[in-house]
Formats: C-alpha cells, sequence, structure tokens
C-alpha cells in the first residue's frame, strides 16, 4: 500500500508536456474562431536529424508550452501525406513517383523547389504571411528564441 501511494505521488513527476497539433483542416476552422501565427513542421519518416529533434523538442517543456499557449502546430509527412490538402485558398495533392512521391504543398512551401530540405520549420503571422523560414534542425534554444519574438509582434 505505502509503494502505491509513493507512487501515485511521484506520477506527477514523470509527467511530459504534450505539443498540440493539428491538420490543415483543422487549421482552416481554428483560425476563423481564433487567429494565430501558425507553425509548419515538414518532416519525413526516413529522415534521421528529424528524428533526434523531435526526441529533443517534445522533452523541452518550455518551448511545448510556448507553442501550445500562442501557435497552432501542424506537423507535415512530406512523402508520406497523400490526401488532397486545401491550404490558403488552394487544394495540394500527392505526386506519386514510383515508390515513394512527395505532396504538392511540401514544394509549395519549400524554397528548394526540386527537393525540399528536411526538417523544414515555417512559420506564419496570424495573416497567415510567412515570419520566419528554417532548413535543417532547430535546436529548442533558437525556437523558443524566434517564438518568443513572433509572437510578441
Amino acid at each position: 500500500m505505502k509503494t502505491f501511494i509513493l507512487f501515485l505521488m511521484l506520477v506527477p513527476c514523470f509527467y511530459l508536456s504534450q505539443m498540440k497539433t493539428g491538420t490543415f483542416s483543422d487549421l482552416e476552422t481554428s483560425m476563423k474562431k481564433d487567429p494565430k501565427p501558425v507553425i509548419i513542421h515538414m518532416y519525413t519518416d526516413w529522415c534521421s536529424v528529424c528524428k533526434m529533434e523531435k526526441y529533443t523538442l517534445n522533452k523541452d517543456k518550455e518551448a511545448i508550452d510556448l507553442i501550445n499557449e500562442h501557435f497552432y502546430m501542424v506537423n507535415f509527412e512530406a512523402e508520406k501525406t497523400k490526401e488532397k490538402i486545401k491550404f490558403q485558398g488552394r487544394e495540394f495533392g500527392y505526386l506519386p513517383n514510383g515508390n515513394s512521391g512527395i505532396h504538392e504543398l511540401a514544394l509549395a512551401l519549400s524554397k528548394n523547389k526540386d527537393q525540399p530540405v528536411y526538417p523544414l520549420w515555417i512559420v506564419l503571422d496570424k495573416d497567415q504571411k510567412l515570419v520566419y523560414y528554417h532548413e535543417g534542425m532547430m535546436k529548442p534554444e533558437i525556437m523558443k528564441q524566434k517564438l518568443l519574438e513572433i509572437s510578441a509582434l
């Protein structure tokens, strides 16, 4: 019994903050209700840098709280997402290429139109205008600094 009580007391210590993410279709509805800046995190499942970055970011409670409070977050798997996506008044589809492919939206969002660099971070203001673009790994400290600047606008 004492062990069980001790366990219940320690459970909050093991709690990790959960990042709230949504989809592009959720985003349209949410922006109408409560406009906020938007973070689009574009990645692929084969990208080892993407996996390291996700692990590091998910351990940073301060970054997660900042994102959850002041931003909408969309995680976008650029090469596996096959459904049509409506974004900023346009519809984007998947472009198959043999056994793989890429989503048109990934190409539209990337400055490198031939092959996007992963991970890719895009931050739009509440009017959906680009305010920050970052290709490659982003450390939580840099992310927090940029997001604090953007949320203060």
